[in-house]
């Protein structure tokens, strides 16, 4: 699957190049090299990022995991994962810090949820009969990651606040609704590749509950004023990531583990996962380089505003889908439309609104597929791609019916 997903990105960007060098564009050619080299030096200053957040957090995991805390929550999840992981043993550390992964998504605490989302991939791939093809646990972890689900979207509202927003906080609502759905729109897909029984009673014992909670969390953050929700989301945030390295070291110590000596030699291993990821960034981010510059995606929204004409629809939320474009490509790429989006057309226009829900429902799709599985050398993604892309697409349709539905 990477193979010809790879492939296609050439491919597809070499005819979007042809036409518009047809067209008279002949700087296209030299756009799509320059693109090449610039995207390699980005891939090289993520990595230097990567280094320095994956050897933090990775020490601070390793006092987790010989403290016990990992599996105390990979057995308080067992029972479900036993149902959605049936080739993952329950009590396994896996567990747990996919528990800690998807908290720290939810918060939006993304320095934290990479490093442990790649120690939750490495203890699936222990687990692996094979050494390059992605289990179906992985599969599901990668695909639920990917879907985004984010309680706390506090990045949106800072670019709202640098914009002028009055209220910066008036797409948390449409933006909660919008990333349920792609979660859920993700578990779906993967539930039907896989066959799991999402009926299964005890399943549904721990997602209804969970459902609830979430409900009721939505409720209560939205009833709160733009400033109380702009001040609990960074209180929130920053408490639970300090709270988290207190707890890590206060348990380690109370149980006699050497914290100092655990934390260098998880470090180390942080060390060692971030170097083996730099051939996956540049290989990915090349590849996604060439297409933008290609011209390929403005083909393809050019093509979606034409067929929304011509059913006679409302074309105003096709000034947000740059955004939709870029996001499963590239995080910064679709912050840079997001933003342009807004000095276009006005920071509370629709189409601005429309691609900050879009912004903060979706993931960078095939980022997260070169990190996380490169870090465990996976090749053969199988039915993951196609997965996460559903969730993607969930999150952008939801977005776009939640904010006619707020913002008519």
């Amino acid at each position: 699957m990477l193979n010809g997903l790879w492939l296609g990105f050439f491919v597809v960007a070499t005819l979007a190049a042809l036409v518009r060098w047809i067209g008279g564009d002949v700087a296209v050619w030299a756009a799509m090299v320059e693109s090449l080299f610039a995207m390699a030096k980005v891939s090289v200053e993520l990595m230097v990022v990567l280094f320095g957040t994956l050897t933090l957090w990775l020490g601070f995991l390793r006092i987790a995991e010989k403290a016990g805390l990992v599996d105390l929550l990979g057995r308080a999840l067992g029972p479900l994962f036993a149902r959605l992981m049936p080739e993952v043993p329950r009590g396994h550390p896996a567990l747990g810090f996919i528990t800690l992964n998807f908290a720290a998504n939810g918060l939006g605490l993304d320095n934290a949820a990479t490093p442990i989302g790649l120690k939750a991939m490495k203890a699936l791939q222990e687990l692996n009969p094979s050494a390059t093809v992605a289990s179906n646990a992985q599969i599901l972890f990668l695909v639920l990651n990917a879907s985004s689900l984010t309680l706390l979207p506090v990045s949106i509202f800072m670019y709202r606040v640098q914009q002028g927003a009055d209220d910066p906080t008036l797409v948390f609502l449409p933006i909660l609704l919008a990333t349920s759905a792609s979660t859920l729109a993700g578990l779906l897909a993967v539930a039907l590749m896989q066959r799991l029984r999402l009926w299964d009673p005890v399943v549904l014992a721990y997602l209804i509950p969970g459902a609830l909670l979430l409900g009721g969390f939505m409720a209560l953050l939205g009833g709160l004023s733009a400033t109380a929700l702009a001040a609990l989301s960074s209180l929130l945030g920053n408490l639970v990531l300090f709270g988290l390295i207190l707890l890590f070291l206060l348990v380690g110590w109370l149980r006699k583990v050497p914290v100092y000596e655990t934390f260098v030699d998880g470090a180390k291993e942080g060390f060692d996962v971030a170097k083996s990821l730099l051939p996956y960034l540049v290989a990915m981010l090349c590849a996604i380089g060439v297409l933008r510059a290609s011209g390929a995606l403005d083909f393809g929204l050019d093509g979606i505003r034409s067929l929304i004409e011509w059913l006679g629809w409302d074309t105003r939320f096709v000034d947000a889908l740059p955004t939709a474009l870029v996001k499963p490509f590239s995080g910064s790429a679709a912050r840079a439309m997001l933003i342009e989006t807004m000095q276009t057309h006005g920071v509370d226009s629709f189409p601005a609104l429309v691609a900050a829900t879009i912004q903060g429902s979706t993931e960078t799709t095939f980022y997260v597929l070169a990190v996380y599985f490169g870090a465990v050398g996976i090749q053969r993604a199988r039915h993951a791609v196609g997965c996460a892309l559903v969730a993607d697409l969930a999150g952008v349709l939801a977005a776009i019916a939640v904010c006619y539905w707020f913002f008519g």
